[in-house]
Parts: C-alpha cells; structure tokens; sequence
C-alpha cells in the first residue's frame, strides 16, 4: 500500500518536511536552521507537541486521505489500520491488548510502514496553513518541520508567531507542550532540535564565538550509558574482538550522524570513555589489578585491539580540508 500512494501524496508535501522523504534528511533539516539563524532569523520559536503520533485525529487525517484517493476499498483498509487494536507483551510475557485508537478516534499505529506519511500528511496542514494564512510572510517567520519536531524560525515578533502557532494547532486538535515550547533569541539562547544544540559556539584557534551546531550534552551521555552498559562488570565472556566489534559499532553509528559542526570534543570524550571502559572490561576479564593503563594504553586499544577512534575520522570532513 505505501509503494502504491506514497508517490500520490509526495508530490503535496512541502519542502520544509523532511522526514521519512527520499533525499531529505534530519541533517538537512538542522543545515536548514542552521543557515536561516545566520541569515538574520534570530528569533526561533522552539515548539513541542504531546504525544503527536497518539492523538492525530483519524476524521481530519482521512480528510486529507480522501483529497488524493477515491477508492472506497483502499480508504477503509486505511480506516482499518488506524483502529486496529495493538498487542505488546511485558516482561513476565502477559499479552496485553489495547482498543485506544478505536475508542478515542485518534492516533497512527506507530510501527507500522504507512504511519510516517500518514503523519507527514498531517502536519503538512502546519505547514502549508502557516503559508497561506499569511503568517510567513506577515511575521518574517519561517517553519522546519522533521516529523514531530519543528521549529519557527523569524527575523523578530517570535512571541506572535507562537501564540499563531498554538492557534492552528488549536484548530488541527493537537495540544503543544507549553513546558517545552519556548522562544530563544540569539546570540544569548540555544535550542536543541533533532539531537544537536544549536547556538554560540566558539572557535579553537582564534576563540571567535560564532553560531553553530553541535552534538547535544544529552547525546553524548547517551552514548556514554550504552558502551557503560556493554562493558559492565558482569560481563557476558566473548573474545576481544566480538566486544570491539560491539563497541565500535556504537561509536560509529553514532558518529555517523553527529558529524554537524564542531564534534572534536565530543569525539574527543568518547574515545577517552571508551578506552577507559574497555580497559576496565579487559581488567575483569583477565583479573588485572590496578587501572591497566601500563598493560593496555590507548595506543594498544586502538592498534592492535582495532577499537575505533572517532578523533581520525574528523581528518576526512569537508570544513577539515575546507
């Protein structure tokens, strides 16, 4: 089903979409903000919705359905999927089933292949509203939109634009998070959006402070907690190379998609982190007192053991040999 009309509904998406699109990406996203805030669009509306997925109302969603498709039999195998009712099995096995989008007539069935463009259909009644309504021209104020997420970027009047925000959001019956919704001014404030912080940065030759992106705090700690969790004490006994294996692909997919801005410190810590827990993973492996640093330093990790070290990789960016 999504092979035969995800083409039909591509074409109406906007440009400022781009989630689950072929040739869009999170990164292009945050490239899109990053290069409207050095444009003079200071102000940023930082926007949060509750629970987007869970309560998109399926009358208006088969609305927007129904503009681009005729057949009866496909919209009620659509109306189907929406009020389909979900499985899941806890911990001890219970089967666990649940009629709430049935009953409350709202929500897509997240997991399932068709509820990302069901839920870029709808929020691009945000966008193009936000368009024809005047307000993009009107308030200077432009919209960046990655599934749930998005962000409303001006040249000034940021508090109109996000109390005309709450207004359509209003009339699409969906609720904006008012504890995470904020406006940031810059140069003084940053915000986070699809995982990196945008806002000053400063630069480590000269110390020029600049606006940028680069990996939020929360991320790293992220990663941090997944390589903790892989070299605990209570290790699970493999050879080396299955557990260098493992770590290294952590640090590269992580790496992968934070590779915005500058990311030297942040690969910097993740490669002393990782050191040090494989280190330690190494210790209660072979029963080595003290903190093996003599017996396994850095150079021995990441040369003869192959752990990755993220610091190389920045060598091969662009801005690198820019």
């Amino acid at each position: 089903m999504l092979v035969v009309i995800e083409p039909i509904f591509e074409a109406d998406l906007q440009p400022e979409q781009y989630a689950y699109r072929q040739g869009k990406s999170a990164h292009d996203a945050v490239r899109h903000v990053h290069t409207l805030v050095n444009e003079g669009y200071t102000e940023v509306v930082d926007a949060d919705l509750s629970g987007y997925f869970d309560t998109i109302p399926h009358s208006e969603l088969m609305k927007s359905v129904a503009r681009r498709i005729s057949d009866k039999q496909i919209l009620r195998l659509i109306k189907m999927w929406l009020t389909a009712p979900v499985e899941e099995v806890d911990e001890r096995g219970n089967i666990h089933r649940t009629t709430r989008n049935k009953d409350e007539k709202r929500g897509t069935p997240q997991g399932a292949p068709i509820s990302p463009l069901l839920s870029n259909l709808y929020m691009r009644r945000f966008v193009l509203g936000w368009k024809r309504l005047g307000y993009a021209k009107r308030l200077g104020a432009r919209v960046v939109n990655y599934a749930d997420d998005f962000v409303i970027c001006c040249r000034g009047g940021a508090d109109a634009a996000a109390e005309a925000m709450r207004q359509i959001m209003d009339r699409l019956r969906l609720t904006v998070n008012e504890e995470k919704t904020r406006v940031c001014r810059f140069p003084e404030d940053s915000f986070d959006f699809l995982g990196y912080t945008i806002g000053r940065c400063y630069s480590p030759r000269s110390g020029r402070a600049y606006i940028g992106t680069r990996p939020r705090a929360k991320a790293i700690a992220a990663a941090r907690e997944r390589i903790r969790k892989l070299t605990e004490r209570r290790w699970t006994p493999c050879p080396i190379e299955e557990q260098v294996a493992a770590i290294n692909r952590i640090l590269i997919g992580w790496s992968n998609y934070f590779c915005l801005g500058p990311v030297s410190g942040a690969y910097h810590a993740l490669d002393e982190y990782a050191c040090e827990r494989l280190r330690q993973w190494l210790r209660a492996k072979h029963k080595v007192r003290g903190r093996g640093i003599a017996r396994y330093p850095n150079e021995y990790l990441h040369g003869e053991v192959g752990l990755v070290r993220l610091t190389a990789r920045t060598r091969s960016f662009p801005w690198a040999t820019a």
